[in-house]
């Protein structure tokens, strides 16, 4: 930026017929960009191509207007990114010649989970390109599924475009399904967010651990143990649509936690930490002396807060999983 200004974006569709004109392809999401004070001189826009095997060469960035189409050589192309220098706003978006060889490009596995219903839970895994913004991926999926829960896990890998790949869990088990057999990479999906690959978990599950192989060569080119309990917990999120940290929403409800937990429950919760090592027993026994439920509950709270984020998430799991009711209340479910 040259001086201080206001930039605000949004990212819409692209048009393909008229990338098809210029024999190009979509390469990243295509933004419509503002700042009204003009104060914008360089964008660097993201990318997914992996520079050492060349691909960059085949990039330039679409400048879209209600007059027509321009393609921008980039002034520079770093390992994630592409640069441009720019003297107006519209929209802009990384796209690539149609033509080009089918490189391998940095992609990203996401999942989502749905809860059991009837005892039948889905897991959905999209195969997506690295640079989506994974907050327009959850947008678009909760307007499809508003029950569904993304699960962070790592997302990366290397995939080939139009290439074939198939899901499989770690273990065979006939309470587990995957369809289907086998599924092509879009590596030109920005707008959709479809599932590709879907999950059925007939029984409950703590875990499952999943591999993404490529069907011609089998070779593994993704693999994660993804944790399904810990996809019960709904996290709340602060104005503007921010996501809350584990510990931030054990502060959100510190104070009807302790109010509303039942002695028994809270004994449960805290034997149940101890079991898990999220709690020492010198930690454990500290809590037993404490005079009243009150005080006991807000100590337990408060030593697994200071744990950290990784402790405050097994608080939260444990206490959904123990205690629908009062997860519910808490707004944790």
């Amino acid at each position: 930026m040259e001086g201080e200004g206001d930039v605000t974006y949004r990212i819409v569709h692209w048009d393909q017929r008229l990338l098809a004109q210029h024999h190009k392809k979509p390469a990243g999401p295509l933004f419509d960009i503002k700042c009204r004070q003009q104060s914008v001189c360089q964008l660097h826009l993201p990318h997914c191509e992996i520079r050492s095997t060349g691909a960059c060469q085949f990039l330039s960035v679409a400048h879209v207007t209600d007059e027509g189409t321009e393609f921008i050589f980039p002034h520079e192309i770093t390992e994630t990114h592409v640069v441009i220098n720019i003297t107006g706003f519209s929209r802009f978006g990384v796209a690539r010649d149609k033509n080009s060889p089918p490189y391998p490009i940095k992609a990203a596995v996401f999942l989502f989970y749905t809860p059991p219903v009837d005892s039948i839970s889905l897991l959905n895994v999209l195969l997506l390109p690295g640079n989506v913004v994974l907050r327009d991926v959850q947008n678009q999926r909760e307007k499809r599924n508003a029950c569904e829960r993304y699960i962070e896990v790592p997302p990366q890998c290397r995939l080939y475009p139009k290439q074939k790949y198939v899901l499989s869990a770690s273990h065979k088990d006939t309470s587990i399904r995957i369809q289907p057999k086998k599924a092509e990479f879009d590596c030109e999906n920005y707008h959709n967010f479809l599932t590709t690959f879907q999950v059925i978990l007939k029984d409950k599950m703590e875990s499952i651990k999943l591999l993404l192989r490529d069907r011609d060569s089998s070779h593994c080119v993704w693999r994660n143990r993804v944790y399904l309990s810990s996809a019960a917990v709904r996290r709340p999120q602060v104005q503007g649509g921010q996501d809350l940290t584990s510990v931030e929403i054990l502060r959100s409800v510190w104070e009807p936690f302790i109010n509303r937990v039942s002695g028994p429950m809270l004994k449960s919760l805290l034997d149940r930490l101890h079991h898990n090592g999220v709690i020492s027993k010198s930690e454990r026994e500290a809590a037993d002396v404490k005079q009243n439920k009150t005080e006991m509950a807000s100590f337990g709270i408060s030593m697994v807060m200071d744990k950290g984020e990784r402790a405050s998430l097994e608080m939260i799991t444990f206490l959904c999983e123990e205690d629908k009711y009062l997860s519910e209340t808490l707004g944790l479910m």
